[in-house]
């Protein structure tokens, strides 16, 4: 997908990141799963915070490192699969996740939860926005989720909130009816 520019990459920040941000739900230390091209890495490292993202494919992780040089943004990449975090050694305040969560199994949701929680602090927040089971089906696209979904796989984190969302994308003029969720690690 990144060897054109995918649907997703919208050349800058989700809006309901951004909006997380002004609330003070997203500071300190923060990764980026599935960073694609780095646009919230580059968002938050430019409002002057430690910003890390990592992604599975090299190519969106070069185009990354390359948009930071450009925009002059001191800024952390790496290729790595989202389900092997604690690789990377290193512990994050908040973790945000625009349009990952959607795309794995039932079974590597739960290993994913595992994942985020051995990177994450403990009291840190998870930001997740993805697509939502009130997204028409024939439209194709990712796999929808439920908020039943969302609450059983992290059925150990402090669900702060889930909230109607749009997920802002190449293909919708109004962005896809998505879910926005605020968690805290217990």
């Amino acid at each position: 997908m990144y060897d054109g520019i995918p649907p997703w990459d919208i050349g800058r920040p989700q809006k309901e990141i951004i909006n997380a941000v002004k609330r003070g739900e997203i500071s300190g230390k923060v990764l980026d799963v599935g960073c694609g091209t780095g646009d919230h890495v580059m968002y938050l490292a430019g409002l002057g915070q430690e910003a890390w993202g990592i992604d599975f494919s090299p190519n969106a992780i070069k185009k990354a490192k390359q948009k930071a040089e450009r925009r002059r943004v001191s800024a952390n990449f790496r290729v790595l699969d989202a389900l092997q975090l604690q690789s990377l050694g290193n512990k994050f305040d908040s973790i945000i996740d625009s349009g990952l969560f959607h795309v794995f199994s039932d079974e590597e949701r739960l290993e994913f939860s595992e994942s985020l929680s051995s990177v994450l602090r403990s009291g840190g927040s998870y930001h997740m926005l993805c697509f939502s089971d009130k997204e028409p089906k024939d439209w194709g696209g990712p796999r929808r989720v439920t908020q039943k979904e969302i609450r059983d796989t992290f059925k150990h984190w402090r669900l702060n909130y889930v909230s109607e969302a749009r997920f802002e994308s190449n293909f919708h003029e109004d962005g896809g009816m998505a879910w926005f969720s605020y968690l805290t690690k217990v």
